[in-house]
């Protein structure tokens, strides 16, 4: 085994290799469900070193993509971007990706009432009818409740002070969608959107300054954020909620909600937004 297993309090499962680290908790066959996702985990982290160059590539959505991947994480990322337009890489719905793999792999192998898989907060879930889910919602005092039917398999959050680079200067979005992956490129590109260029108050700097390694090449990325007045806030959420509907619209999203100092705006997630209590993830 490659990497390290651990029982958290709450009869949580913990995985973690290198940079991927999963909460797992699911409700019926619990033990087959936690064996079920080691073995879904076995072999990620190498198959994804395996195809990173190609992964870090932009024009999957082209007529002719510049590659083939063969890893299923990898071909999970690849579908998960190709949907969307303007430059995103594959990287955009890797921990996503990563998440609904392991889950795919305990519902195929267990009989379970309610999974999910935590992979930084993205989180992919599987609900039966009558299961809930619930998590606290970034940036507010409220959380994300949701249903088996809901149509909701994702949930997943992006902006700056996570663990990627942001174009944009969220504080957070959270997005719901039908699976993880999807949710982790959409929260990625709707982030980006909330911004102001030109802005005065806004610093950036090349990616590959900030983080060699970066899939976004030169491409500047926001690494400070100084006074904004009402009217900026107003005007930044107000690009990433056109996004989000745009993306909501095409079906690629359920829902979406955009947190900048202190301000909320939601894109049609009303009715998935609860005052917050007891989270599960």
């Amino acid at each position: 085994m490659s990497f390290t297993r651990a029982i958290l309090p709450g009869e949580r499962l913990h995985l973690q290799h290198g940079p991927i680290d999963l909460i797992i908790g699911c409700d019926g066959d619990r033990a087959r469900g936690f064996d079920a996702a080691c073995a879904a985990f076995e072999g990620v982290l190498e198959r994804l070193v395996d195809e990173l160059d190609l992964l870090r590539r932009d024009g999957w959505g082209a007529t002719r993509p510049p590659g083939v991947v063969a890893g299923p994480v990898a071909q999970r990322m690849v579908r998960a971007v190709a949907r969307h337009v303007g430059f995103v890489t594959p990287m955009a719905a890797v921990a996503g990706s990563v998440a609904d793999h392991v889950l795919a792999g305990m519902c195929m192998r267990a009989d379970l009432r309610r999974a999910y898989v935590n992979n930084g907060g993205d989180i992919a879930i599987w609900l039966e009818a009558g299961e809930r889910f619930r998590v606290a919602m970034a940036g507010s005092g409220g959380q994300i409740g949701i249903g088996g039917g809901d149509g909701i398999g994702g949930i997943a959050t992006s902006g700056r002070g996570g663990r990627s680079l942001s174009r944009g200067i969220a504080d957070a979005v959270t997005v719901l969608a039908a699976d993880a992956a999807a949710a982790d490129v959409a929260a990625t590109l709707i982030a980006n959107a909330v911004d102001l260029p030109g802005h005065g108050a806004i610093r950036r700097e090349p990616a590959n300054e900030v983080r060699p390694d970066s899939d976004l090449g030169a491409r500047e990325v926001v690494v400070a954020v100084g006074a904004l007045d009402k009217g900026d806030v107003e005007q930044a959420l107000a690009r990433g909620a056109a996004l989000a509907e745009e993306m909501r619209d095409k079906g690629l999203i359920r829902g979406a909600a955009l947190a900048l100092r202190g301000e909320i705006r939601i894109a049609g997630a009303e009715q998935f937004i609860e005052a917050e209590e007891a989270t599960d993830a």
